[in-house]
């Protein structure tokens, strides 16, 4: 009999424990991989933050041409990055991998520098 007792309860207890689990693990499990799949995304390439930084003397009409230019923004989109550099001193210009921030970052210095314009732009990890 006290064999039988411990096991019955146990037995009736077991399915319901691993309903309950099941359904929690499920929801646990979808976050752990939504939460591992988020975290894995940056690390294969490693990406990259462009900055460009504010000057007194780059024209903002230079400034909203390079962002429409090389990072493919429209006009009202560049211009509120512009805005934002204007006022904050530094803005994002958008975020690649390596290659390609390092590959933007020297084309807007080279077209400033080309322009004799003192922007300055740089990259830094995002």
């Amino acid at each position: 009999m006290h064999m039988h007792r411990p096991s019955e309860p146990d037995m009736s207890a077991d399915p319901r424990c691993a309903g309950d689990d099941d359904s929690r693990h499920s929801g646990s499990n979808d976050q752990l991989g939504i939460a591992t799949k988020t975290r894995a995304k940056p690390k294969k390439p490693s990406q990259f933050k462009v900055l460009m930084l504010n000057d007194d003397y780059t024209p903002m009409e230079f400034v909203v041409m390079v962002l429409k230019r090389f990072f493919h923004m429209d006009l009202e989109q560049a211009t509120r990055v512009m805005l934002h550099v204007h006022q904050r001193g530094v803005g994002v210009c958008g975020i690649f991998p390596y290659e390609i921030a390092e590959t933007k970052v020297n084309q807007v210095m080279d077209c400033a520098r080309q322009n004799q314009h003192p922007l300055q732009c740089t990259l830094e990890k995002a």
